[in-house]
């Protein structure tokens, strides 16, 4: 399996992004071909011990921006997301994860790699730790202005990508509302509830509010992308505010310091189950090849495991389930 990696995309890049794509090639049966600055690349890749064999470099003399629009974006076609997307287009890589710049990617994915068919929209999908198991919410960030039948697709999308991937039979989608109750909602939620109501194929428990999200209750939460990128912004502080105040209550003193110790295995896989890098990128679904969107502040292992996602994205043939599922 050939994934492309936009080496120029995120915070850190590249020297980050080529340490994950490192990491990604011991750990994982895949071959990487990083798309970027071949000469910052190289100087990069200089500093690791890894088989040459697993990796090779397509050079990208344009970068894109992490705040550059759709527009500007598109007119980069020399750039390391539009070469590492036709890199997928052409067959030649089977998956493209980037860190870079959210906007430019999925337009570039959606103009160029086409939708699946029977789906109108792509959204952008994240796993959520809950206090049962995980949960799936889409969209975050890819359509702020949906219909009802795209949220309706999201679902779809949704129960494919939870089944096949986080091992759920059936899952349970909520519509997210500032309500449980029927009738609760702008008009296009309402509109959207019973649009959902009356499909069959998906499991929908009606509107759920924001803290279901966290409960285990709900398998799959469906939004717009407005909604959902707001949420994914929110919970992000949240956990690193959480852990933040943890550490310095628990630094406080000898007594609570000696509490820590005792602690300290809790704290650690507190600190796992909040950490985004353990989850790697989020799929953007509904486009005819695979596209994994890594967080902009992303870590070696985020795109460690951004790659990983690509891989089981890939390996579960996703697209194909969908495209089953929305003919059914």
């Amino acid at each position: 399996m050939i994934i492309a990696v936009d080496a120029m995309g995120g915070d850190k890049a590249p020297s980050v992004v080529v340490e994950g794509v490192v990491q990604a090639v011991k750990e994982f049966p895949v071959k990487v071909i990083l798309v970027g600055d071949e000469q910052r690349v190289k100087k990069e890749l200089s500093l690791y011990t890894y088989p040459a064999e697993r990796i090779s470099l397509v050079h990208s003399p344009e970068v894109i921006d992490m705040v550059e629009s759709s527009l500007s974006a598109l007119k980069k076609k020399s750039s390391s997301i539009s070469i590492g997307i036709n890199l997928i287009k052409e067959e030649k890589a089977d998956a493209f994860v980037s860190a870079g710049n959210t906007v430019a990617v999925v337009t570039t994915a959606t103009l160029n790699l086409k939708l699946l068919p029977g789906i109108e929209r792509a959204g952008i999908a994240i796993v959520i730790p809950t206090l049962k198991n995980s949960c799936l919410l889409i969209d975050v960030g890819a359509n702020i202005n949906p219909k009802p039948l795209h949220l309706f697709q999201y679902a779809v999308m949704a129960k494919v990508y939870s089944e096949q991937i986080l091992g759920k039979t059936n899952p349970k989608i909520g519509l997210l509302n500032i309500g449980e109750e029927e009738g609760k909602g702008t008009n296009f939620i309402k509109e959207t509830f019973d649009f959902l109501k009356a499909q069959q194929g998906i499991n929908f428990i009606g509107s759920v509010e924001g803290r279901d999200v966290f409960s285990g209750e709900v398998d799959c939460v469906i939004c717009d992308g407005f909604v959902g990128n707001i949420v994914l912004k929110v919970a992000e502080s949240l956990g690193e505010t959480i852990t933040e105040m943890l550490k310095r209550e628990l630094s406080k003193n000898a007594f609570t310091k000696s509490i820590s110790f005792l602690l300290k295995s809790s704290l650690k896989n507190l600190k796992k189950n909040l950490d985004y890098s353990e989850y790697g990128g989020a799929p953007l679904l509904g486009t005819q090849k695979t596209c994994i969107i890594a967080h902009g502040a992303s870590s070696s292992k985020a795109i460690k495991n951004a790659i990983r996602v690509a891989k089981e994205f890939v390996g579960h043939q996703i697209n194909k389930n969908i495209i089953e599922a929305i003919k059914g």
